[in-house]
Order: structure tokens, then sequence, then C-alpha cells
């Protein structure tokens, strides 16, 4: 399980509770996530498409923690900031702790990678090397090097006049040792495997993959004509991609822009290299590339398996993955959302309720409902092909107020944000890139609408990002209400993110940086004197981390004044659960299957009263103080019923559900009688049995 702080197991009454054995290192946590992503992909009864997908999702995974968290550690050592963190560690220790980690896992990783290509193989899906094609493959693999491959390579040399090139971030290169039998001269090439313009996988002979990068190194000589070719090997290189904006930039749009451009040349925070690379030329590479031993990881088999989802979007071998689901639309939202809200709250469960027949069906009524005067939106990420801000432009163009905050800086969706930014501004919508050194995470959505003699809010809170395709694959709630106070909060907050005014005192809902923490704070705090009033008492809550040492601190408190603590989080996890006289009544699960577990959900039970919020804000310092969250509380009586049983079920789970135990293992149950996406399926079709006939496949 690589470095940890030792964890206490029992006599510590009196342990403080910000004592380092009560906390688990963030960045040891997030791994310990990441290696249940891979124990899907190792896991020899899932479908073998799905586990092709969980092998690119630990590695894509994997490449954003380092070049964002990992670089950051690198960050705070050369800037001398290396003082231990809650847990004891230092960002030294911690990225000596990270390497022994990834390792072990980059190993598993690979054998699974070998595993599940093997069985592939037996269903006549086969990834492979050139040397084990049959001559029929190899002519089609020289035919698609000739006309498609070779035109576009870029052999670049190294040597006098010829300094190394600059190698880009994620990139995948062949390293080359030459020799030019003339003068008897040793030097290096680079070629960088052009998967930006070209498939990562040569598909021939019907299911048969070859990684481009082995199909160029089966015809190097002809880069190099002349040359002796002394051997050849792979490196991909992961360099350091966030950035930060400056508070006191003029134009935010034109400085996220030049921070782009800047991305490329950030430092090296990894090294990848094929495990059988000659040592000298290894050597030559960390000189080069100006990286210490410990940023070196030697890789068994293919470099960037990332790009399997190239494999996994085969068509067709429907056997060979997870049963189709069809999101099911909600007929109510469909035929007038308007009246439906007004009976009563709409709480919607992507994927299982359909996205696009709830939230992009509202917002396409709101555009072409005549009495609607303004509809206003946050942008946080959305997909390319998103028909939520061309209905935004719709709404402009037709004369509405249309209001949309983007989000500029939402990591890696940067360029896209831009793209939409300016398409709205052209449009004549009011365009906000959000406030001076907050990002603006809020899933929020207002419509004002002329009703009788004044007008209606109505008001869509969301965990998830108003995006039509995460929406499928993602597991999140929003909820629909005309609630005068909620709607009246929503629109305060989008004055005060789209005027100049303070953070003002909301009425129900609660909102970073100023009211969120706080606020769960509070409530965990009322439960514990509910419970030592003599009542029945449980916080039972659901994120995907949980960092933030304040908050921590409280459920430690609740656990010590004996009030059960149930949580489900489905990635990092700070607290020690199990520890006695200190977390023995919390029970800590996550679950990680085929849907990313997304929705957040706070829930506190005092005397027969249960009190639940949902929203965007996980229980992590950067979304309490330095991002614009929103939590709305759920009060509809069905609308809690549904909550309180999707997280039992979440609790129940023993297929795709772990426990966390307090020497930080994470140990996957093994009933595999209770899947929660699975009954969440057929709990949706349950729903509309009536008039939907589907059984759950």
């Amino acid at each position: 399980m690589g470095d940890r702080p030792m964890t206490v197991t029992q006599g510590q009454d009196s342990l403080p509770l910000d004592s380092p054995e009560l906390y688990f290192n963030r960045e040891l946590s997030w791994l310990d996530f990441n290696e249940r992503v891979l124990e899907l992909a190792e896991d020899g009864r899932g479908p073998l498409l799905e586990r092709v997908k969980f092998l690119a999702i630990y590695e894509s995974n994997l490449d954003e923690f380092f070049m964002v968290r990992v670089a950051g550690l690198h960050d705070q050592v050369d800037a001398g900031i290396d003082a231990a963190g809650a847990d004891g560690l230092t960002a030294s220790a911690t990225i000596d702790s990270i390497a022994a980690r990834v390792r072990e896992l980059d190993r598993r990783h690979a054998r699974a990678f070998e595993d599940v290509t093997a069985a592939l193989g037996t269903e006549e899906v086969r990834l492979v090397a050139c040397e084990d094609c049959d001559e029929h493959e190899l002519r089609e693999l020289d035919k698609a090097y000739r006309e498609q491959i070779f035109p576009v390579l870029t052999p670049l040399a190294v040597g006098p006049g010829r300094p190394f090139p600059y190698i880009s971030n994620l990139s995948l290169s062949l390293a080359v040792r030459l020799r030019d039998p003339v003068s008897d001269v040793e030097a290096f090439a680079r070629i960088k495997v052009p998967k930006e313009v070209l498939p990562r996988f040569v598909r021939v002979a019907g299911c048969t993959f070859v990684p481009l990068e082995s199909v160029i190194a089966r015809h190097v000589e002809r880069l190099f004509p002349g040359m002796e070719i002394m051997g050849h090997d792979f490196f991909r290189v992961t360099r350091d991609a966030d950035f930060t904006v400056s508070d006191e930039a003029d134009d935010l749009l034109l400085a996220v822009e030049d921070e782009l451009r800047r991305r490329r040349f950030g430092e090296v925070v990894r090294l990848e290299v094929s495990a059988t690379m000659d040592p000298g030329l290894r050597a030559k590479l960390v000189e080069w590339l100006e990286v210490e031993e410990r940023q070196v990881y030697d890789v068994d088999g293919l470099l960037d398996l990332a790009d399997l989802w190239e494999v996994h979007g085969i068509e067709g071998r429907k056997e060979l993955r997870d049963a189709p689901w069809a999101p099911v639309p909600l007929p109510a939202l469909e035929e007038d959302a308007f009246a439906a809200i007004r009976e009563g709250d709409v709480l919607v469960h992507h994927p299982y309720d359909s996205f696009s027949s709830s939230v992009e069906r509202f917002i396409a009524q709101a555009v072409r409902d005549p009495d609607v005067l303004a509809i206003k939106m946050t942008v946080y990420r959305v997909s390319d092909d998103s028909s939520l801000v061309p209905l935004l432009i719709e709404a402009a163009e037709r004369g509405k107020q249309a209001v949309c905050l983007v989000e500029l800086t939402a990591r890696f969706d940067e360029r896209r944000n831009i793209r939409w930014a300016r398409a709205l501004e052209e449009a004549g919508a009011h365009v906000v890139h959000g406030l001076a050194g907050l990002k603006t995470h809020a899933k929020a959505l207002l419509v004002v609408r002329r009703e009788g003699g004044g007008v209606r809010r109505y008001v869509h809170v969301g965990t998830g990002n108003y995006n039509g395709r995460t929406a499928r694959l993602y597991e999140d709630l929003g909820l629909f209400t005309a609630d005068p106070a909620i709607c009246a909060d929503v629109a305060d907050l989008f004055n005060s993110l789209t005027g100049m005014a303070r953070s003002p005192d909301y009425r129900k809902v609660l909102v970073s940086p100023d009211h969120t923490r706080r606020g769960i704070v509070e409530e965990i705090e009322a439960t514990v004197e509910s419970h030592r009033a003599g009542h029945d008492a449980r916080i039972v809550m659901k994120m995907n981390s949980l960092v933030d040492r304040e908050c921590i601190e409280a459920l430690y408190a609740a656990s010590r004044a004996g009030v059960r603590v149930d949580l489900n989080v489905r990635g990092i996890c700070r607290l020690v659960p199990g520890v006695a006289g200190v977390s023995e009544n919390v029970r800590v699960v996550s679950v990680v299957g085929r849907y990313l577990e997304h929705s957040r959900i706070y829930g506190f039970h005092r005397n027969g009263e249960r009190r639940y919020y949902i929203g965007s804000a996980d229980l992590m310092p950067r979304n309490l103080d330095n991002r614009v969250e929103l939590l709305t509380p759920v009060e509809d009586a069905a609308a809690v019923a549904e909550i309180e049983d999707t997280l039992e079920r979440c609790l129940a789970d023993d297929t795709y559900a772990w426990d966390l135990g307090s020497d930080g293992r994470w140990s996957r149950r093994a009933g595999r009688e209770r899947s929660v996406q699975d009954e969440l399926m057929q709990r949706t079709l349950d729903r509309v049995s009536d008039t939907v006939s589907q059984p759950l496949p």
C-alpha cells in the first residue's frame, strides 16, 4: 500500500482530533481509488470490452494525476515548501511514496492488459504487434504505412548543431540509436508517434489491432537511409499541465488563452520508458529531459494505454459489453415542464432518468415559450455537441435575457469553453466569466416566466455538469423546483456572480466559499446535540472526496458522541474509520462500477427529522474555499424518500463496493448479490412499468 502513517486502533480516547494518525495522505488515497478502477479491469467476471474500458480509465486517470497533483508536489519542493501535512508526510516523502505505489500498480496494469488481450484473442479480437501478424495482415500494414503513416512522420536527430528536441506533453515517441557506417559515429533520433492525427491502433483483417508505433518500428530503416539501426525503444513524457491565471488579469479570456499556450512547455514530471530500453539510452533520456530517477517509470509492454478507448469503441460485439441501457424519459417534464414543477419538486437521477427529456427538454421549452423572460445558466464542462449552449444562443436571438456564466478555467475544458463563450457573445447573450480567484463550479439553471399578473421563477440545481454526454456515463442528481425561497436564493447567486456585490445571506441554500463549510458543520453539530438529548440521530453522506480537515474533525466529534456516521466516498478519503474512541461509529464505503458515482448528498437525521442537501460541492478545501459551489435542500417528501432509498442501496452494495479499514486498506465486498447500479436501473423501469415494458437487460 505504499508508505502510510501508522493508524491507531485502540485506547485513544484522548487522541487529539488533529493527530497525524487520524488522516490518510490525500495523494495515496487517490491512488487507492485508481486501484479500485484497476481491480475492475482485473476482474475476470466482467465483460471483456468493459475490462478494456477500465484499463483505459486507469491510464487516463493517472495521466491527469501526474499533470496536476504530482506536478503540484514538485512545485512545493522546488519552492522549498516541504513542511509535513496533516498526515505527517512532506511533499518530497509523498512523491517517493507515489513512485513506489505507481510502480506496483503499473505492473498489475500490464499483467491485466496481457490477460485481457489474451482473452480477447479467443473472441477473435486481436491486439498484437507486427511480429505476431500473418503475411496478409503484414501486407495491409505495409500499405497503410506507405499511404498514411510515412507521409506524416518527422524524424528528429540529435547531434552537433541539433539539440535534443522539445517533447510535448503526453506524446509517445520512438527513441532510435543510429550509427553512420562511414564515420562510425553513433547518434540518437526521436520519432513522434502521430496519434493526434492517426488512429493509435491500425485495424487490419477484420478485428486485428496493431499499435501504430509497432508499424513505425517495422519500417524504421526507411526513415534513416544509409544508417545502421543499433536499436530502438519507446518513451513518453508527462508535463506539468496545471496553471493559475492572475486575479488581476484585465481580460480573463485572453489570459486563459495565454496560459493554454504555456501549458505545452510545463516542466517534465514523469518519464515513462519501455522496460526493455537499453540502459545507456535510458540514461541519456534522463539527462536530456532533466528528470530525477524517481520520476522515471519502466513500463512492461505497451505505453499509453489510455488509447484503448479505440478498441473499446469497435462496433457490434454486444456479448463483450455490459447490456445496453437507455435512460428513461420523464413524460411530465416532456409534456409541460412548468406545470409539472408547479405541482411539486421533481428529482431526476441520471443516467437512469433521461437528461435529454428532462434538463434539455426544460431549457428547450423555456427558449420557445413566449412567456419566458430570462434564462440564466452556469457552464463548467459542456460537450462539443452540446444542445444547451445553442439553445441559449437561440434564446438570445428570440430577444430573451440569456445569461451564461462560463467557467473559462475548467481544467482541460478551457478551449471548448472559450469557443462557446465567444459564440454566445456573438449572439447577444450576456456572458460572464466568473469571479476573480474563484472557479464557478455550481450547477444552476434559472428561468423567469411571466405568469398571471407577475412572474414566477423555476430552478434546476444539479450535482453534475450540464453535459449530455457525461450525463449518460456519470451518476448525478438534479432538483427542479419552484420553491420561492430556493428560487430567490439562486437568483441572488446569479446577481452576485454577474454584478458587483458581496455574498448575500441565503435563505435555504449553502453557497461556497462563504457558507458551505459552516453550514455542514452546523448540521453535524445539531445532529450531535439531538443525540445527546436522547433522540435517534444519524449522519449519512455521499460524495466524491472527503479531504477537508474541519469537516473531518466534526465527523470525528460526532462519532465520539455516539452518532452513527455512514459515508459513501467514491474517491479520496482522508478520514480514518474504526479508530477506538475516535471513529468506531464511522463506516466508509466506496462504490466504483459501470457509471461514475458523481452525486453529492449530505443527510442529517435527528429526532424524526430528515434533512438532505444535494449539489456540486465535495468536502474539500478547494470546493469550500476557492470555488463558487451550491448545495440546495431537498424537502419534497417523495424526493427525500428516493434519496434515502438510493443511499441505502449504495451502502448495501456487495458487488462493486469496497470497505475502508483503519489500516488504510480497501477490501472489496464479495457477496455479488446486490449492485446499486443494477438496482437503480430496475427501480427506474419499475417506476414507469405501465408505459415501459422492456425488462432489465
